[in-house]
């Protein structure tokens, strides 16, 4: 015990190391008698310099006077199995991880012995040797700077001709291992933030250029590779769905970060060889002409996937000229695309629903463009803002080949299918939020917030370009006067001159308030909509909530009468609910959707992120949901609930009001004197079991939880407020004319019936307590629920005659129709919508709702 003690005292001294050196040189040959010797000793030099270099200087200079790097590659030389080069490239990585000193890792990059390693012929048929190696590969970047980086290279005339840790690295960048292809990023991303200017122009040159080029390629593979997912789970959804879709989508965005991280290192060309990439390999040829729906069998899962993309694409690739020629090539009509469309790209065919690879690419090359342009014409529109939605949709065309692709976004708008509209909302809020496009392109696309255009316009006057006065109250020409078209003729030019594609512009691009009318007129159409999920329209208000304050000429009277149209009628259906099956609830679920609404409605980002559109919908299927359950009945309150709040705080926001923090209902009212809440003993907090109440009104009768076993009990139906309840007690034999509470159910949605063979008998629905909005807990993020709890109950409750049956079934009613008054008397002032808006008025005090007094309907 002794000896080993000391002796691992011993292990860290100069002459250990001195040992381990000497007995290493004697080594001939590596075989499988002294391969473990080796493999020991190689681990502790690891350990002994590692703990030098911190500790002692004189095991560094004793490393390096016997120059045991060189050991190191004459024993690598002699060995015949894979577990001598795995230990050396673990032990050198370490090494190099762990050395602190600048002078220790000068000395290791020095004399070519680590490029002798990384261009070693090792056996990558072994995955892990394959690991330790890139491992290796990436300890060795993040020691780079502009002094250590000149070690790796060679020169030949102040030019770099060889940098074999770039090269060698890069050959690994597709491999189908996931943690392979990051450790090569990050080798990567380490080279190109040194920022030395010869590495850059080698980085840069050819073939090393076919780099980036191969990435894009890369990425357009697993772009096609989630749309087959998305198509797939349209079609045949299966459990397994949502999570293969998240982990196709997050290995996407990983790759556009990628490029954003390269970008960010400012290597000359390297932002202009990613942007013609794209555009070329995956813009043009694949998103663009994908846009048009082929099919409407087809589930539309190309033009979802395109859309997602396109927004993926804006949001994290930050480079300027890659957004302008992406939103110019919006102007395009589905035509311009076909050449690219309808050809390859380095052998992948680019239609999304036509994927497949080949073996052979193509020698006509799209990338490298035609010497010939394709020039088409836009067709001039018909409508006064030039841009028709019903024209446009009247015969199901969404993506006529004649309209620009803008004008195809806008028609999926008015009148495609949920998942369209929300992508196409998805791109026009993802436009609005990208810094890297100039504000005329925007006004272009009319999404320039009116109140960037007058901000421009105040400077403009403020410094005298010219009249303040008609700078700031001729909107139609104010900008074509300050060069706003400028920025859009350049990349016009641009795209003809390096893609080979033109166009003759029509009238609409020569005013800048035809766009700001057609995405005006699209927006308040989708309003106009029953056909379209509450969180799509809240999306929709997002975008016009950002483009407000319109002008009167622009948002006009006819705009708010549609708008004022659709809030009425939903909120007739609203008052519908009033009588449903949760009226219980119907104003905690709208106070609740009217703080997360406001919330999302002055949020700086979209309610939704862009990829949920890909996503199967989050609603319960038909299996899940029994038709008639008041479980249906409760998703589809809680929809109509979030259209009316959405619509209702678009009226305020179109008036330029705030939003108050709370609906405008009128507070609780007092319970009657005469009420069975009151002469039951019973508070507005509810029945509670082994509660004591007053039976005056009860009615006796007879119920069995259980096949066999019957209980006596006394039925009330009981209303306090908005709230209320069927309670079954149990008379206390010792005081007459009270009980105990044993059950209680909720009052509203009880669905009362006499049965029509036994009119002594009367049946109920005994509906859940809450909703999965207001209980979330007792879901599961899938969706799927985790208990039985939101499937209807049935009582059957006998009674001693038909009288009695009948009574406690006008007791129910009577009470339902309590309940239900309070409900719409709280409601009114919301649902009047001038007397809302005035209580909504500045002028008023926010808290002058909670004051109003009325009692009475």
């Amino acid at each position: 015990m002794w000896f080993s003690f000391w002796r691992s005292r011993d292990r860290f001294t100069l002459d250990h190391l001195r040992y381990l050196t000497d007995q290493l040189a004697k080594v001939q040959i590596v075989n499988e008698v002294n391969k473990d010797f080796v493999i020991e000793a190689l681990r502790s030099i690891a350990e002994l310099i590692t703990y030098g270099d911190q500790h002692d200087p004189s095991f560094f200079e004793f490393f390096m006077e016997k120059q045991v790097v060189a050991e190191f590659v004459r024993v690598l030389k002699l060995s015949r199995t894979v577990s001598i080069p795995l230990q050396l490239l673990q032990t050198v990585s370490i090494m190099i991880q762990n050395l602190r000193s600048e002078h220790a890792i000068y000395y290791m990059f020095s004399n070519e012995h680590m490029n002798y390693l990384i261009t070693y012929s090792f056996d990558f048929h072994n995955e892990e040797l394959l690991s330790y190696y890139i491992s290796f590969l990436r300890a060795i970047s993040g020691k780079l700077n502009k002094n250590t980086i000149s070690l790796l290279v060679k020169t030949r005339n102040d030019e770099v001709v060889s940098f074999p840790l770039y090269v060698e690295a890069i050959r690994f960048a597709f491999h189908e291992e996931n943690m392979i292809r990051t450790a090569v990023r990050t080798v990567t991303l380490n080279v190109y933030h040194v920022g030395d200017e010869c590495v850059n122009r080698y980085i840069t040159s050819v073939p090393h250029t076919d780099y980036f080029s191969n990435l894009v390629s890369f990425f357009r593979n697993q772009c096609m590779d989630l749309n087959r997912l998305v198509s797939e789970t349209l079609k045949n959804p299966c459990p397994d769905s949502t999570s293969t879709i998240i982990a196709a989508v997050d290995e996407i965005e990983d790759n556009l970060y990628y490029f954003s991280d390269v970008i960010s290192a400012g290597i000359p060309d390297v932002a202009r060889l990613i942007t013609d990439s794209i555009l070329m390999l995956l813009i043009f040829p694949l998103l663009l002409p994908s846009l048009r729906v082929v099919d409407a069998n087809d589930m539309q899962s190309g033009v979802v996937t395109s859309l997602y993309l396109l927004c993926c694409i804006l949001r994290i690739v930050k480079i300027k000229d890659l957004a302008n020629t992406i939103v110019v090539a919006l102007f395009y009509p589905l035509e311009t695309f076909t050449r690219f469309s309808r050809g390859k790209v380095n052998g992948y065919i680019s239609e999304f629903g036509l994927t497949s690879i080949s073996q052979e690419p193509d020698d006509d090359n799209i990338a490298k463009g035609n010497a010939g342009c394709l020039t088409v014409n836009v067709p001039n529109s018909s409508s006064s803002s030039g841009f028709d939605p019903e024209s446009v949709m009247s015969e199901d065309n969404c993506s006529s080949s004649n309209l620009a692709l803008r004008e195809v976004l806008l028609s999926y708008v008015t009148k495609g299918d949920d998942v369209l509209v929300w992508g196409s909302l998805s791109v026009l809020a993802t436009l609005l939020q990208t810094k890297e496009l100039d504000e005329s392109m925007l006004d272009r696309l009319g999404i320039l917030p009116q109140r960037k255009q007058h901000k421009k316009q105040l400077l403009q006057a403020l410094v005298g370009e010219a009249s303040g006065e008609d700078q700031l109250f001729s909107s139609e020409n104010s900008l074509m006067r300050d060069g706003s078209g400028c920025e859009l003729d350049v990349y016009l030019e641009k795209i003809k001159e390096q893609y080979g594609l033109s166009f003759l512009p029509s009238d609409f691009l020569m005013s800048p308030r035809v766009p700001r009318f057609q995405v005006l007129d699209a927006l308040v159409s989708l309003f106009c909509r029953s056909n379209i999920s509450a969180e799509t329209l809240w999306d929709g208000g997002w975008l016009l909530r950002q483009l407000l304050p319109y002008s009167e000429a622009e948002f006009n009277s006819h705009h708010l009468e549609l708008l004022q149209v659709s809030y009425k009628n939903s909120a007739t259906a609203l008052v519908k609910e009033v009588r449903g099956f949760w009226p219980d609830l119907l104003i905690t679920v709208l106070c609740n959707e009217w703080r997360k609404c406001k919330k999302a409605m002055e949020s700086s980002y979209p309610p939704k992120e862009p990829k949920c559109i890909l996503f199967p919908s989050q609603m319960l299927s038909s299996e899940d949901i029994p038709e008639g359950s008041s479980f249906a009945a409760g998703e589809k309150m809680h929809e109509l609930v979030k259209v009316f709040v959405v619509l209702h705080q678009l009226q305020i926001f179109t008036l330029g009001r705030p939003l108050p923090e709370k609906p405008l209902i009128y507070p609780p009212g007092d319970l009657p004197a005469n009420s069975r809440a009151q002469t039951s003993g019973l508070d507005v907090s509810g029945p509670k079991p082994g509660t004591e109440v007053s039976l005056v009104n009860a009615v006796p009768c007879r119920i069995a939880f259980e096949r066999g076993k019957e209980r006596h009990f006394c039925f009330l139906a009981i209303s306090a407020g908005t709230s209320g309840w069927l309670v079954l007690a149990e008379e206390l034999p010792m005081k007459k004319l009270y009980g105990v509470i044993r059950v209680a159910a909720p009052l509203a949605g009880c669905n009362p019936r006499i049965d029509d063979k036994h009119p002594r008998w009367l049946h109920l629905r005994i509906r859940p307590s809450s909703l999965p909005v207001l209980d979330p807990a007792k879901f599961n993020p899938n969706r799927k629920l985790k208990t039985k709890a939101f499937v209807d109950g049935r009582w059957t409750l006998a009674f001693r005659d038909e009288e009695s049956c009948k009574s406690a079934l006008s007791m129910i009613l009577e009470e339902i129709n309590f309940l239900s008054d309070e409900v719409h008397r709280r409601l009114k002032p919301l649902l009047n919508l001038e007397t809302a808006l005035d209580l909504s008025g500045p002028e008023e005090d926010s808290s002058s709702h909670s004051t109003t007094p009325p009692n009475s309907v």
